[in-house]
């Protein structure tokens, strides 16, 4: 099993995303996973907002993770989006990100939550990882990159 497979479906990568800033990002990721989980655009939407309150979750190196807990989901669901231009994103290192992975999680997941985080902090330390994903040119690509151990 791979977690990152099994909760990144294809179309739920989106590559140079013309978003202007973390609000429209969220607003774009909602709208992915609406579609995809039936969960409404503005509950994800809010899920996501609610934990950036507490604290950026961008990682520095142009990377974010933002993520959340939701009750009505079953199963943890995610999305990756390339933005076209980088958005400030209150990073570590100031730095906009443009490489983001959104999570949402059913509410008592707490292992899968975090296995996926760590799975995803250790893939975008790696600056090869991230130029990796800077270049590819379709979703494949993405989520193969993403997957590998």
């Amino acid at each position: 099993m791979n977690v990152i497979g099994d909760i990144l479906p294809l179309d739920h990568i989106v590559l140079d995303l013309p978003v202007s800033s973390k609000k429209r990002l969220f607003e774009q990721i909602g709208l992915l996973i609406e579609n995809r989980a039936d969960i409404a655009r503005g509950n994800v939407f809010e899920c996501l907002f609610a934990r950036e309150k507490l604290g950026s979750t961008a990682l520095g190196h142009g990377v974010a993770i933002p993520h959340g807990r939701y009750a009505g989901l079953s199963q943890p669901i995610g999305a990756f989006i390339r933005t076209q231009e980088p958005i400030g994103f209150d990073a570590p290192d100031t730095k906009p990100v443009n490489l983001i992975f959104a999570l949402l999680v059913p509410e008592g997941a707490n292992s899968i939550h975090l296995e996926v985080l760590s799975h995803l902090a250790t893939r975008f330390s790696s600056k090869t990882v991230r130029e990796q994903l800077l270049q590819a040119n379709d979703a494949q690509t993405i989520q193969a990159i993403l997957m590998a151990e």
